[in-house]
């Protein structure tokens, strides 16, 4: 445990690192921690809290640095949140609205990404039971079919159907008319157990290309995607990418996204706002970055994950009431689209 004198100067460390981005002396921490220390006693104590790991020294500079655990302590025992003005909820009331809920998701990241200068990032509720609203074929070549899907809520989705046979657009015609008929609104897993039946009334190669939709449909649906990142080329400029093994790893976390899939996977068990400091956040690639996520609802059941992924130099007072808040007014925004 700290003392009280050592908890003010660590807080004051993060505070001036976190606003400057340069390492802290013990002359610059005497003025701006207010107390009324020798220069002896203040290096004394940045001694001892280097000692304890909450602080470390850069080989360049004689000031101190934070930690990933002197970040940790900091954010759990010593940071004062600013709650957001009345302007910026406001603001973020007024452009969290759109026709569908993929359009609310995109404009979540894109308001996290802009108020924080850093990178958004919003997990999509996982479709366990992919329906269509109809569908359609429609001929590229010989062998080609486009198949394209709406689902109940309005996206698109597309995929080419290779084909063993050719088809002409009257017969593509002739299957969207059938397949819709009988069974659009119905979730594809529904139609696939019905299909055994329903095919032995129409011909063999309408049958095989409805089949081929119906495994088409599912994988397009199920597989759409699950993260939607906003912003990511704020962190390519920044302190994150001194190196080019730096870049080359965190362009890796935004391109494959698995780590981060997983990680938002996890904290949308969690109650409330989470935060990541360093190698906690389980994206390998770096401890200097950081992860702050909450989980948004709809009827009082979780469904997704909202965050903002930075460097672990950031302002937490103030990233944490925007991804609370945000996740919140997703909620509403969600809840109110569904009533609608």
């Amino acid at each position: 445990m700290l003392d009280a004198r050592a908890r003010h100067l660590l807080k004051s460390l993060v505070e001036r690192y976190i606003a400057e981005g340069e390492p802290v002396g013990s002359r610059a921490l005497s003025r701006v921690s207010g107390l009324e220390l020798s220069p002896a006693t203040i290096r004394n104590v940045m001694a001892d809290l280097e000692e304890l790991g909450y602080i470390a020294s850069p080989h360049t500079s004689a000031g101190r640095v934070p930690t990933p655990k002197g970040y940790r302590f900091f954010v759990d025992s010593l940071l004062v949140v600013q709650p957001l003005h009345e302007i910026e909820i406001h603001r973020l009331e007024g452009e969290l609205t759109a026709e569908r809920p993929t359009e609310l998701v995109a404009t979540a990241a894109t308001l996290l990404s802009q108020l924080t200068r850093f990178a958004g990032v919003v997990a999509v509720p996982r479709r366990r039971d992919a329906a269509f609203r109809h569908l359609e074929f429609l001929r590229l070549s010989d062998h080609r079919v486009l198949l394209i899907i709406v689902t109940p809520e309005g996206e698109v989705q597309n995929r080419v159907l290779h084909t063993a046979r050719p088809y002409t657009q009257a017969e593509l015609v002739e299957a969207t008319n059938l397949f819709n008929q009988q069974f659009a609104g119905l979730p594809l897993s529904e139609v696939r157990n019905r299909l055994a039946a329903e095919l032995r009334k129409v011909r063999e190669d309408v049958a095989s290309l409805m089949s081929a939709a119906v495994e088409a449909g599912e994988g397009a649906i199920a597989n759409a995607e699950s993260v939607v990142v906003a912003g990511e080329r704020n962190l390519f400029s920044g302190e994150l990418v001194s190196s080019m093994d730096r870049l080359k790893r965190l362009f890796e976390v935004f391109e494959q996204k698995t780590s981060l899939m997983h990680l938002l996977d996890v904290s949308q068990q969690a109650q409330g706002v989470q935060i990541y400091i360093g190698g906690e956040s389980g994206l390998v690639p770096l401890d200097e970055m950081s992860v702050v996520t909450a989980p948004y609802e709809v009827e009082g059941q979780v469904i997704g994950t909202v965050g903002v992924v930075g460097p672990t130099r950031m302002a937490y007072e103030r990233v944490i009431p925007i991804v609370d808040v945000t996740a919140k007014l997703l909620s509403n925004a969600l809840a109110h689209h569904r009533a609608g």
